[in-house]
């Protein structure tokens, strides 16, 4: 695309209309493609999460691996959404200028989760691995330690270190808030999620950790984009606090589960009815539109927290079966992608520089993992597998459906913006006007 070219210095009045509107019009951002290798990597590692979602369901998966089924929610949570939330924290700092350090968060938990993909599916890759003198001694003298954990483990964890550098940078030299306070509490929740599992602490063990770093961060989010309607009284300060004592009850659930989870319950109840009560999302539903839709997706998703909240209050601890099923995938899919579905059109055009449009077509995968859910909780409550994995494998399109979606309606803006920005300079241009009289331009 050319240039938009200035008007001569002589323009007067009678200068043509058009040059002003060249002058003004702002090009099209070029695609940013270093950030779309890091969406790769994300994208690598959703589509590998859900093909081990699909093994773990008992369902027809393109890849049967049992290995790779083990480390589902390892590349869904830090290999998926964990190099998202680097990637669009990493964008936020350049604003002030270039911070290419920002860019190690993003770069080291993706490739994480390659290399968990890679150690899952390749036998001799993970033998390999596993032989190596420093998994090999810290195999010997660590109980519980799994020298396959080391490489993914270790790079994830170097990216959750970056991410709360990141966090750190910004309370100390650009803005000291509360929500910025609270994502640092997520980042480190998360550094110790990941700290625990690479350590050889069973899975289950440490899901909580690995809900409640995208939950605390969610939140924090939310607080920072909402901030006007947080920042009356002392809302800030007790969602803050609130946000502390789930890290307190995660904290507790390591030494006794008994006392733990009901207070991980308490407290992540609590953060929820509060941040709901004071989100915009109560007024923008009234709209239309994509405000109404931003709206319905968090308000959902607020509700379906409150589901494994009410759980860890009042049952026994679940470490494995429908229950723990229950308890995981209402926040995942519950909460997590609905916020997902309600941010895609803010963070898709800070990170990718192109305008998410609403278009209806978006209540459909809404619609379609809403009742994916309801059917998978409903079915496990009553121990029947077949609707069970019927549920959870309608999740696994839903969550499809979401990205073709999503994608679809942001190319489909792209080129209608670059067609109309070409027909404009077409039109613009000096060979498109009527000739002059003495056979000059003007």
């Amino acid at each position: 695309m050319s240039e938009a070219r200035p008007p001569a210095r002589d323009a007067g009045p009678d200068a043509p209309a058009h040059a002003s509107s060249i002058v003004t019009r702002p090009p099209i951002p070029r695609l940013p493609v270093g950030r779309l290798a890091f969406l790769l990597l994300a994208g690598i590692a959703l589509l590998a999460g859900l093909d081990a979602s699909l093994v773990r369901l008992g369902a027809l998966a393109p890849v049967a691996s049992t290995s790779l089924g083990t480390v589902h929610g390892l590349l869904m949570i830090y290999g998926f959404l964990g190099t998202a939330i680097c990637l669009e924290r990493a964008v936020a700092l350049q604003s002030d200028g270039r911070r290419a350090w920002a860019y190690a968060a993003p770069l080291l938990t993706g490739a994480g989760g390659i290399s968990a993909v890679v150690i899952s599916v390749n036998a001799g890759v993970r033998e390999a691995l596993a032989n190596l003198p420093i998994p090999r001694f810290l195999a010997a003298h660590l109980t519980g330690f799994a020298p396959e954990r080391m490489m993914p483990g270790f790079l994830i964890t170097l990216g959750m270190a970056t991410l709360c550098a990141i966090y750190c940078y910004v309370w100390a030299r650009r803005q000291a808030t509360h929500a910025v306070l609270i994502q640092l509490m997520g980042a480190l929740i998360g550094l110790g999620g990941i700290l625990l599992w690479w350590r050889g602490l069973e899975t289950p063990r440490a899901v909580p950790w690995w809900l409640a770093f995208l939950i605390v961060t969610i939140v924090g989010e939310r607080v920072e984009l909402a901030r006007l309607a947080f920042a009356s009284g002392s809302t800030e300060r007790r969602i803050t606090a609130e946000s502390a004592a789930l890290m307190v009850g995660l904290t507790v659930a390591l030494y006794s589960p008994a006392i733990g989870y009901p207070l991980i319950g308490l407290s992540l109840g609590a953060l929820m009815v509060d941040t709901a009560w004071h989100d915009v999302a109560r007024g923008t539903v009234r709209m239309k539109g994509l405000p109404r839709l931003a709206a319905v997706c968090m308000l959902s998703g607020y509700a379906w927290a409150l589901v494994p909240a009410l759980m860890w209050i009042v049952a026994p601890p679940a470490f494995d079966g429908y229950g723990y099923d229950a308890g995981v995938h209402a926040i995942t899919i519950g909460f997590v992608v609905s916020m997902l579905l309600a941010h895609a059109p803010v963070i898709i055009p800070a990170v990718a520089r192109r305008e998410v449009p609403y278009h209806v077509a978006m209540w459909v995968p809404f619609a379609f993992l809403q009742v994916s859910l309801a059917l998978r909780l409903l079915a496990g409550a009553r121990e029947a597998a077949y609707p069970w994995r019927l549920g959870g494998t309608l999740g696994v399109v839903g969550v499809l459906l979401f990205v073709a979606t999503t994608l679809t309606v942001t190319i489909r803006r792209a080129r209608a913006v670059s067609r109309e920005r070409r027909l404009i300079d077409e039109a613009d241009s000096p060979s498109s006007g009527p000739a002059s009289s003495g056979g000059t331009e003007v």
